[in-house]
């Protein structure tokens, strides 16, 4: 690991500032993804901006009908949270399946998603949960912030402070587990608010997408023989050592199947 300056900045402000002032400064949350990668030397930022002192990135609470996640909130602490589990016990499973433990206690809803790994389970629970992503410049819809492999909508300076989940009527998260790293192979997100039907999946392709077919036979219809018939594409799929394209085109429909039937 090559040298760098670390820097513990103790609120959003200061951090953006010195993200905006040094052009090859990097910002940390959990580390999780950051700390591997520079010791590998894929990474070697002149400064790192080490989030954990900010008190205003963590924690989770109701606005309204709302559910408000601090940035720095951790894995665990979503999974653990009563509040996460009355309102929307889909997104507390899906974050008790996140990695291992040593994850759990140290990754960040924040770190996840601005990370956009396209193996990371957080992708599927934002874009299937219909959320939005608050930054200290703006809000995004959960629509418009994944933008491809390891790419966001976030701007240069631009840090994630929290992320806004409306409750769903009811919704389910199923995961086809890597059995070393703990990632998802396949993950699906089902949830339905009201007549409007969200199907979210990561782990399948370079970055989160909605299964718009689905979603549409499950608007017309919210049971499990809905989607007979309704298949992935695997032309935009991933394939690599650990499944095929077509491996996961397959396991995208079996896993919704279980989901909807989790919630029918």
């Amino acid at each position: 690991m090559l040298d760098f300056t670390y820097h513990r900045p103790a609120s959003v402000a200061d951090a953006a500032k010195i993200v905006g002032e040094i052009e090859d400064a990097k910002l940390m949350a959990g580390g999780m993804t950051l700390i591997p990668t520079m010791k590998q030397r894929l990474a070697s930022p002149s400064d790192i901006v080490d989030l954990g002192r900010i008190p205003e990135l963590k924690g989770i609470r109701r606005d309204g009908a709302d559910l408000v996640i601090g940035a720095m909130t951790r894995h665990a602490d979503v999974a653990s949270s009563a509040l996460v589990r009355e309102a929307i016990p889909a997104l507390a499973s899906l974050a008790g399946q996140i990695g291992d433990p040593a994850v759990r206690h140290r990754g960040t809803i924040g770190g996840s998603i601005s990370n956009a790994d396209p193996a990371a389970d957080y992708p599927a629970g934002v874009v299937g949960l219909d959320a939005v992503v608050e930054t200290n410049q703006r809000q995004i819809a959960a629509d418009d912030f994944f933008t491809g492999l390891f790419d966001t909508a976030l701007e240069p300076g631009e840090i994630v402070t929290g992320v806004r989940f409306r409750a769903p009527d009811a919704a389910n998260y199923q995961k086809l587990r890597h059995p070393a790293s703990g990632y998802a192979v396949v993950g699906v997100m089902v949830a339905r608010f009201g007549s409007n039907i969200r199907v979210a999946i990561t782990g399948a392709g370079p970055s989160v997408f909605r299964a718009m077919e689905m979603e549409a036979a499950l608007s017309a219809k919210f049971a499990v023989e809905s989607l007979a018939g309704v298949s992935i594409d695997a032309a935009d799929l991933l394939s690599d050592m650990h499944a095929s394209a077509d491996y996961r085109a397959h396991v995208v429909g079996v896993l919704a199947k279980r989901a909807v039937a989790a919630i029918s």
